[in-house]
């Protein structure tokens, strides 16, 4: 590279490598849509152009929903203003990365997905706010229509069918993240859904559905819990604590949803369905019950998602330790047998808990129907992983165990015969030493986009601007008051920027509402709880009086108080889709300026003051004015002053009106504090306000305020590197049972094409000297050398190694649903055993009976077999602890232990 000194010409080599490598991949999407002699080139083309009608569907009515809780309007009224062609383009970025993915969603014998370490994940590394989302939804589209126009593939034992079954998951870390996340994309299936009806023919008579995948303290379970939720509710007469409806307003038209109105249960088919009540008139919703048999094509149980196999399913990463303990969680990846037209799919531990059976008599609305063997379905084509940061340190070790199982639920046979994986994208916008991370977590190569090009401002796709009034980007304030305490600073802070902010909003009005909330982060709990006390008492007291003594206005009239709201894990999840729409809601130039309030208060004194008539009501009528803010009370869509969040709030949170924010303290890593400040200032007619209060008595703050200037110029230099290391002792030893488990019950086919060791009460009779078992220990074994070279591996063999002194690599006694039998005595284990242990230790230490798994209080009734005192001791009637006799070492317990 001419021009360039002589110890940069090798990096800026690799970079336009890599840059010509992107952009051929690019011109093979292209020619994939253009040439008509390509394989694939019609059902192709096809998939693109429904990936384009739905993403242009997705767009306008998510921008009718917004518009809706924003201003108020009717759907009519908000439809018409979003139908012009600017509401649904691509940016050049987002369309790039589509057209980069098509060759390996369309071919699943692509080498890209092949089941080796050369498959490739892509991440698409783009700042906050960028529109990564829009991105892989269109990705998922396009996979959608796909999988239906190519129907069934393969033949016989083979054959795996597409026009049904999970075509994209889509994996989360947090739950904020995940519910606002399953909003977004509910309106992209209820577009793929519309598109569908119209066409049967061609893109199938199955409905694309969507399921939330997490844990039962956000969605329920099962059918029978969410009955009682909407029976209680019914009775009650709201929807509170409903958390089978997780979305607010129909992701189609934007109209208000209740749990207590809307959600219908039917004991029948043990379904829950949710209706959109805006069904009257020609613009009624095609979700409503004049127009739907189905409703909403929303599924938040996990018992619906196990028989219904939705298109997409949003789930967080830590849902993936089902896998192991329920077998019927293997329809999701495509292993099901049977089905029946009423419940959907079976499974015999699922029909104990649904009462279905081969046969069903007429019964309501619901004809007699008998269930049919069907062929297995094709498992996902694509893994979608968002925030790809967040999968780091313990969290991050223990998906990469979990990853193994999931890849041998996910691999099928191409017509080809060859094995073959899903497609694997991954997003975020701060990260280094990615390339090691996807390793360690994926197992797969990476490729970056956009590629990093030679000038850091600039990859073509996106470029770095300077701040202007056009462009006028988020500005950082450092504050340091040394000497004060930080309760001190805190609640100074907090009353000069509301009583500012309410200046600003009486001056200039709508201009100023974004820094009407201001947004609080905090590094604990701990501290967010404190500052809330604060808030309400010292906080209140102070914007209520003192603006007038600074020359500012006064932010509360009379005795209201302030409206604050917490987005921390001690919000229930049915709270937090409510707190996430009010915040959305602005302030109105026409209620909240200190002249209105004042006015209103005064309006409301005198008509209360009025003469009452006959039934004790004023006379007086009340103005329009004081008429709408009791309404806006009484609707509880009060905008809030203050919200205060803890690291919940650094990823998808996306309101738009954020512009005020104040960080307590330096957070713990760079990308944390990258993530979180990015909440404000998303909107280029909304210039962000980033103030961050250090303490002082922290070094760590004080260093930072210190180097404030430079640190913030170069943070994202700053960003720390990703530590995941799945392949060490500690995590094999938590994970490896799980992890062998989760891939033996379902993975192999002479074991799972009749579903027969997936049942609870038969996964401790598969035979693990087989030769399919010893394959998928192999697969996970070559898996570790990979990832964790040599080390890796022997630590990985000896975990799987037998318990016994004959063991042998690739024999393991996985603990699962049911008990697993003593590998010495060929009986069950008679103690009390602590979850998640596993088995296969190097040797029985002294708390492990001779099976391998770890004592409680209750002990074995033989002596452990490495020869050593257990170091639980049993306890006496009277709750003392008795003597414990000593076992005397073996010379053949000394042998097991060392072989081991």
């Amino acid at each position: 590279m001419p021009g360039l000194p002589p110890h940069l010409q090798q990096s800026a080599t690799t970079a336009v490598a890599t840059g010509r490598k992107a952009a051929e991949r690019i011109r093979e999407g292209i020619a994939l849509l253009s040439e008509r002699d390509r394989a694939g080139h019609a059902t192709a083309l096809s998939a693109f152009g429904f990936m384009n009608e739905v993403m242009a569907l997705q767009r306008r009515h998510t921008a009718v929903t917004r518009i809706r809780e924003e201003r108020g309007l009717s759907y009519e009224a908000a439809l018409a203003e979003v139908e012009a062609p600017s509401n649904a383009t691509w940016r050049p970025f987002q369309l790039a990365f589509v057209l980069l993915d098509l060759p390996a969603l369309t071919q699943p014998e692509h080498p890209e997905r092949e089941a080796s370490g050369d498959a490739v994940v892509d991440l698409l590394f783009f700042p906050t706010g960028g529109g990564k989302t829009e991105a892989y939804l269109g990705l998922t589209a396009y996979t959608f229509a796909i999988r239906r126009l190519q129907g069934l593939v393969g033949q016989g034992l083979d054959a795996r069918n597409g026009a049904d079954g999970v075509a994209v998951l889509m994996r989360y870390t947090l739950r904020l993240l995940t519910a606002q996340q399953f909003r977004r994309a509910a309106a992209l299936v209820c577009a793929a859904e519309v598109v569908r009806a119209r066409d049967e023919e061609r893109w199938g008579r199955t409905p694309f559905r969507i399921g939330l995948w997490v844990g039962g303290g956000v969605s329920p379970n099962w059918y029978d819990e969410a009955a009682t939720q909407i029976a209680d509710a019914r009775e009650a007469g709201r929807d509170q604590r409903v958390n089978v409806l997780q979305t607010l307003t129909c992701p189609w038209c934007g109209t208000t949803l209740a749990g207590h109105r809307d959600l219908v249960p039917d004991d029948t088919a043990r379904r829950v369905f949710l209706f959109c009540p805006n069904a009257e008139g020609d613009q009624a919703c095609p979700f409503s019950k004049t127009r739907s048999t189905e409703g909403l094509p929303v599924l938040t149980i996990d018992e619906e998602i196990y028989r219904y196999t939705p298109a997409l399913v949003i789930a967080t990463v830590d849902k993936l330790a089902q896998l192991p303990w329920r077998g019927f969680a293997g329809a999701l990846f495509g292993r099901v047998r049977a089905q029946c037209p009423r419940h959907g799919y079976r499974h015999a531990d699922l029909d104990a808990r649904t009462h279905c059976r081969d046969k069903h008599q007429a019964k309501g609305r619901w004809e007699a129907v008998s269930s049919r063997n069907v062929v297995r379905l094709r498992p996902p084509d694509l893994i979608i992983q968002d925030e790809l940061h967040l999968i780091s340190g313990a969290l991050g070790t223990t998906v990469g165990l979990f990853e193994p199982a999931v890849d041998e639920l996910s691999t099928g046979k191409a017509p080809g015969g060859q094995l073959v994986r899903p497609k694997i994208v991954a997003s975020t916008a701060t990260t280094k030493r990615a390339r090691e991370q996807v390793l360690g977590v994926f197992g797969r190569r990476l490729e970056i986009f956009p590629p990093p090009m030679l000038d850091v401002a600039d990859t073509y796709f996106s470029t770095q601007v300077d701040v202007t009034p056009t462009t006028p980007g988020r500005r950082y304030l450092g504050i340091c008051a040394h000497g004060v305490r930080l309760k001190s600073a805190e609640i100074r802070l907090a009353e000069i920027l509301l009583l500012a902010a309410q200046t600003l909003f009486d001056e200039h009005g709508e201009a100023a509402d974004p820094y009407m909330t201001l947004v609080g982060y905090f590094n604990a709990t701990r501290e967010l709880a404190g500052m809330r006390r604060y808030m309400d008492d010292d906080v209140t007291t102070r914007v209520r009086r003192h603006g007038r003594f600074k020359d500012l206005s006064n932010r509360l009239q009379g005795t209201r108080m302030l409206e604050i709201a917490e987005l921390t894990s001690r919000i229930s999840s049915a709270d937090m889709s409510a707190a996430l729409k009010q915040l959305e809601i602005a302030f109105d130039p026409e209620l909240d300026t200190t002249a209105r309030r004042a006015g209103i208060a005064a309006d409301i004194r005198e008509r209360k003051a009025s003469a009452k008539d006959s039934k004790g009501r004023p006379q007086r009528q009340a103005h329009e004015l004081s008429d709408r803010y009791a309404a806006r009370s009484r609707a509880g869509a009060l905008p809030v002053d203050v919200v205060l969040a803890t690291s919940m709030l650094q990823v998808g949170v996306d309101v738009s009106r954020f512009g005020l924010m104040v960080v307590t303290g330096q957070p713990k890593n760079t990308a944390e504090y990258i993530q979180a400040s990015s909440r404000v200032g998303r909107d280029a007619a909304r210039p962000g306000l980033v103030v961050t209060l250090y303490n002082w008595a922290r070094p760590r703050d004080l260093a930072h305020f210190e180097d404030f200037g430079h640190y913030h110029a170069t943070f994202y230099k700053q960003v720390e590197a990703l530590s995941v290391t799945p392949y060490t002792r500690r995590s094999l030893d938590r994970t490896t049972a799980g992890m062998l488990v989760a891939a033996v019950r379902n993975v192999a086919d002479e074991y799972s094409h009749n579903d027969e060791y997936s049942h609870n009460k038969d996964a401790a009779t598969v035979p693990l000297d087989g030769e399919v078992v010893e394959g998928v220990v192999e697969r996970m074994l070559a898996r570790a050398q990979r990832v964790g070279q040599n080390r890796g591996r022997i630590y990985l063999r000896e975990r799987l190694s037998a318990s016994s002194t004959s063991g042998s690599a690739g024999r393991a006694r996985p603990t699962g649903p049911s008990a697993t039998r003593s590998p010495s005595a060929g009986t069950r284990c008679s103690i009390r055993c602590c979850y998640g242990r596993g088995v296969g230790a190097r040797g029985t230490g002294p708390s492990r009976c001779r099976c391998g798994r770890r004592r409680t209080r209750s002990t074995c009734s033989s002596p452990p077999t490495c020869g050593r005192r257990s170091s639980t001791r049993p306890t006496g009637s009277s709750g003392r602890r008795t003597a414990r006799p000593r076992w005397r070492a073996s010379p053949t317990a000394t042998r097991s232990a060392t072989a081991r």
